[in-house]
């Protein structure tokens, strides 16, 4: 079983900046593949950025290349996405999510989720 806890989002400013951290509550974090969803109201959920236990496999959607960081710490089993550039498009429910498979987390199928945290971009 993991637990996740998101933490960090809130409202920005277009052009601003937000990291969003993931506390996993799990023996084996190093096991699991690490990502972060997102879902505006109307749209359909897609996963914003991917992470393996090792780190030697990423993903980013590419409306967030560039501008969006995931990185993972494996002696505090957090996950962070630290967001530049900020846009009003970025606005939506973020979640962690934790899978044992890369690709289950990158197709929008991953076995574990946290609850979410609002990110709000506007002026």
């Amino acid at each position: 079983q993991v637990q996740l806890v998101e933490s960090g989002g809130g409202l920005v400013q277009p052009g601003g900046s937000l990291r969003l951290s993931c506390a996993a509550s799990v023996r084996t974090f190093s096991r699991y593949t690490m990502g972060w969803f997102r879902q505006a109201p109307g749209k359909e959920r897609e996963c914003v950025a991917a992470i393996t236990w090792n780190g030697g496999l990423l993903y980013y959607t590419d409306s967030v290349k560039g501008r969006f960081t995931i990185s993972r710490d494996g002696a505090k089993n957090t996950v962070d996405l630290q967001m530049n550039s900020l846009k009003p498009e970025d606005t939506a429910v973020y979640y962690c999510v934790a899978d044992s498979s890369y690709s289950d987390v990158v197709n929008n199928v991953s076995e574990y989720w946290g609850q979410g945290t609002q990110v709000t971009v506007s002026s």
